[in-house]
């Protein structure tokens, strides 16, 4: 997967052909361009050539085989590493399992369906079976309700989430599984859903109007957003999607709004920018590097709570002020552990081991500062609260109380308000981040971008997270998601779907309109499924 358009290969060697074809050429096509291309080759051979050529030949044409099978049919094979995304990484190197043709072996994949169209779901799901057929085991952690009802044997564990979780709750076949009562089973049986909603948002009749997009493999795309619903964004992996929205869209919009200075893609104008006053873009990428980042930190509640415990009338005789309760300065924290609460032990060709520092016991904070209780919790103790205590014991303090209630609207009520950001998932790193935005004054005219935002979360976590996006929306904001989640798709006021196909293939808007609009198309992939789920909706 070596770039080699950035590394140049000697000009000497580009003289070297095989069907009118160098070895550049053929590492610019994609996958389903060269297995048509090794396909057809054995007619342009002669007979010596095909007797040096034919276990080569053999050997490619079935690694090229595996690669689309894993649905990655639009990557080219010069594509850099560094610009794939997690799931396709994966599935790069489930190809290369599934070309090595081991037995006995034990697999563990942990969600290979992220960022994957409905229509590849059933390749991936075929090559976990055929791994398994010829005699391994496949343990794979999964959300995706097509694989969990073509598992062999499901663990589900829960009931909830953190400290309410833990616990396995079901084993057994997806049949057995569906008779059990737990929130897995109720959403495979249809007992709970993600409902359609009656009516769709009709929006402020305002458009952000986007002309001529060529970056990548978009076709000269010209595209209206209409302002004041929710937009999905769809199409088959690798359509154009992220490079219309991401690569092109959303530089466009920062740097009017935030002068920033990523370059967008090739376009040619756009227009309505005066309709919206500032672009969020909402990912999954951490909230924080180390563990001294947390939610409390990061949605700026900790600033108000130290400003609380500085107020505490034994606080103001000591003379301590809101520092004094940091664990970034030096005063009020522990300084074994310099307010970590934990110590790092390096390895040498290990990774760091982080243990429990001795003189704090983890609290962070030094004796004279845990001393100090606001209702009888000292600042430790509050920082280990999770999110529903910390909503009742911060009840009549409203600007405390404003951000950590919309920590437990996103569905977060379980993790702790000190808990450390490098051990959130990034679907929780990512309801933070709407929660920080929930909780701000509200303009009514903000543009939100979320990529997938529905990885790695299971049905109820995608109920509750559309709660909160519709939220915003009702609100007059725009909420553009691009996503292959069929719950969300289906609830969506607009769908803009982008292809037929990835790669060469795809790079236009095939149809937009409202889901039940989008579903009539005839030749659009999400058009096929997007028609099940409304029929099975009703």
């Amino acid at each position: 997967m070596s770039g080699l358009r950035r590394v140049s290969i000697k000009k000497e060697s580009l003289y070297f052909k095989i069907n009118e074809k160098n070895i550049a050429e053929l590492a610019n096509s994609d996958i389903v361009e060269l297995s048509e291309w090794f396909k057809n080759l054995n007619e342009h051979l002669s007979e010596k050539q095909l007797k040096i050529a034919e276990e080569v030949i053999k050997e490619i044409k079935s690694r090229l085989q595996f690669l689309l099978d894993v649905g990655l049919n639009y990557l080219s094979l010069n594509r850099s590493s560094k610009s794939l995304s997690g799931g396709e990484a994966q599935r790069i190197r489930l190809a290369t399992q599934i070309g090595s043709q081991l037995v006995g072996v034990l697999y563990i994949l942990d969600e290979p369906s992220i960022g994957l169209h409905q229509r590849d779901n059933e390749k991936l799901i075929n090559s976990l079976v055929a791994l398994r057929d010829i005699g391994n085991s496949v343990i794979v952690v999964e959300h995706d309700k097509d694989m969990i009802e073509r598992a062999d044997y499901v663990i589900d564990i829960g009931p909830k989430a953190g400290k309410h979780g833990g616990n396995i709750i079901s084993i057994g076949t997806p049949e057995e599984l569906k008779t059990h009562d737990t929130l897995t089973a109720d959403y495979l049986n249809g007992k709970q859903e993600i409902e359609i909603p009656k009516k769709r948002r009709e929006g402020n009749g305002k458009f952000l109007e986007l002309k001529g997009c060529t970056g990548n493999n978009l076709k000269n795309v010209s595209v209206k957003f209409p302002l004041g619903k929710m937009i999905g964004v769809t199409g088959v992996s690798g359509s154009g999607k992220s490079t219309l929205i991401n690569e092109t869209l959303y530089p466009i919009l920062n740097a009017h709004y935030f002068n920033g200075v990523k370059k967008p893609m090739p376009y040619k104008s756009i227009k309505g920018l005066e309709h919206i006053d500032k672009v969020i873009d909402i990912n999954q990428s951490p909230i924080g590097r180390t563990p001294r980042s947390n939610p409390v930190t990061y949605t700026g509640t900790f600033s108000e709570i130290r400003a609380l415990f500085a107020k505490i009338p034994e606080a103001m005789i000591r003379g301590y002020k809101a520092g004094r309760f940091s664990f970034n300065v030096k005063g009020g924290r522990c300084e074994t552990c310099q307010g970590g609460g934990l110590r790092v032990i390096e390895m040498n060709f290990l990774p760091d081991v982080y243990v429990e520092c001795e003189t704090c016991q983890g609290k962070r904070f030094n004796r004279e500062t845990l001393e100090i209780r606001y209702k009888g919790k000292s600042i430790s103790d509050v920082l280990n609260m999770t999110i529903d205590e910390a909503v009742d014991f911060f009840e009549h303090i409203p600007k405390i109380y404003r951000k950590v209630k919309t920590i437990q609207d996103v569905g977060l009520g379980y993790i702790t308000l000190g808990q450390q950001s490098t051990t959130l998932s990034g679907g929780e790193a990512q309801r933070i981040k709407l929660a920080t935005e929930l909780s701000k004054r509200d303009t009514g005219n903000t543009f939100y971008i979320l990529d997938e935002p529905t990885t790695g979360l299971h049905f109820e976590d995608i109920r509750v997270l559309m709660i909160v996006l519709n939220k915003l929306a009702d609100k007059g904001n725009t909420v553009l998601i691009i996503e292959h989640n069929l719950d969300v798709i289906k609830t969506v006021d607009h769908v803009i779907d982008i292809g037929y196909e990835g790669g060469k293939g795809g790079g236009k808007v095939i149809v937009e309109g409202t889901p039940e609009v989008v579903a009539k198309h005839k030749k659009s992939h999400t058009a096929r499924f997007l028609k099940l789920e409304l029929e099975n909706g009703k």
